[in-house]
């Protein structure tokens, strides 16, 4: 994540994509167009949580959205209506809740005039996704949109109900959430699907620098089998002014999500990237396996594992900002039991475990007081149980 200069439906697990291929069939001239579709929808999360390292400010550190110890926290509140008329398509999903100022926590604060308003996480925190499109009568189907997406980076969802786990990775939590900007998706067939875009960059509505962001991704999906995907990522993301110049960054994402029977999934994710700079190279390497599986009608089990590593370069002209995480590494492990009641109903008891290089999180008493002061690290570890529910219609 790109906290310091940051840290999703960063990512619905493939639903979108699926979604998408079947909303766009083969056209063919003996077949009557696809129903005009109208869809309300919209989900509450909400958590308990116990870090056992008692932090005296109730912060569980980097951890995205479950970061709240000992309280009861309502999480997110999101409505979502998605459209699909004649060949016009679209989506709007609006938020509140302890998520979204995390959602928008890298958002540039851009100055306003006196007759231009200024910009900021506050003024775009209640919408979560936001875009308009327009499906073209080439080929199979040319799909062009335009406006505020999830990142399509990495397999997880902003949603709760959408992963395996109630708490996201550190690569969900460190990668882009959101973008702005235009895309085309084009399916090659009923599985194979190719989207290309161009975005104001990582976690921005609104630039922060002269320069635009440019993805390719490629996407192979059966529904209950398996679902691929492969994305390249690239364009400048530091701010105007920054120490460490116009340096453009790629990534690479990649990951599988397989279902080998009725009962047992797996996931497979790796990520890595590099950014010339002024300094030298800037560059990380992450990945994470996921596990799950149905031991009961109603009831899930599911594992996760996950490790980020960052490199930050030295040289005679200083050191170059750290892009993601204040140490060199992170890792955590999660084992989650998720019993699902009824088909739009999740209740999920969570222990998670974090580690870090060097001190990230909070324990005991912390110095600092958040506001003049701000709160000191003094934990290289930390161990929580989350309580968590989410229903959605």
């Amino acid at each position: 994540m790109q906290l310091a200069g940051m840290l999703p439906d960063r990512r619905v697990l493939f639903g979108s994509v699926a979604l998408l291929l079947a909303s766009v069939p083969e056209a063919r001239a003996d077949e009557a167009p696809p129903p005009a579709t109208f869809q309300l929808g919209g989900y509450v999360e909400a958590f308990y949580q116990w870090n056992f390292g008692r932090p005296s400010n109730g912060i569980t550190h980097y951890r995205g959205f479950d970061n709240r110890h000992n309280t009861f926290t309502l999480s997110n509140v999101a409505l979502d209506a998605s459209w699909d008329v004649e060949r016009i398509a679209g989506r709007v999903t609006l938020q509140v809740g302890h998520t979204p100022s995390t959602y928008y926590l890298a958002e540039p604060a851009l100055a306003g005039a006196s007759g231009t308003n200024a910009t900021s996480l506050e003024l775009w925190k209640y919408v979560q996704q936001a875009y308009a499109g327009y499906r073209f009568d080439i080929g199979r189907g040319l799909l062009v949109q335009a406006g505020l997406f999830l990142s399509p980076i990495g397999p997880e969802g902003i949603a709760v109900r959408d992963g395996w786990n109630f708490s996201r990775s550190n690569l969900f939590f460190g990668l882009p959430f959101y973008h702005t900007g235009a895309r085309a998706t084009y399916p090659l067939s009923d599985a194979w699907a190719v989207t290309l875009a161009c975005y104001n960059g990582w976690n921005s509505v609104v630039d922060n620098n002269d320069e635009k962001s440019l993805t390719a991704q490629v996407t192979y999906t059966r529904p209950d089998k398996v679902a691929l995907s492969l994305l390249y990522f690239t364009g400048v993301e530091r701010p105007r002014g920054a120490p460490e110049g116009r340096a453009w960054r790629h990534l690479v994402d990649a990951h599988a999500t397989v279902h080998p029977t009725d009962r047992l999934s797996f996931i497979a994710h790796l990520n890595g990237g590099t950014e010339p700079n002024h300094f030298g190279t800037s560059a990380w390497i992450a990945g994470a396996l996921h596990a799950r599986i149905r031991v009961a009608e109603k009831l899930f089990l599911a594992a996760r594992g996950d490790a980020f590593h960052e490199r930050v370069p030295t040289s005679d002209a200083g050191t170059a900002s750290a892009i993601f995480w204040p140490v060199s590494w992170v890792a955590s492990g999660t084992a989650t039991a998720d019993f699902r009641p009824h088909e739009r109903a999740s209740f999920r008891l969570e222990y998670r475990h974090d580690h870090a290089a060097g001190t990230m999180y909070f324990g005991g008493a912390v110095a600092g007081n958040g506001l003049d002061a701000p709160f000191v690290p003094n934990r290289s570890t930390q161990d929580s149980v989350t309580l968590g529910a989410t229903t959605w219609f």
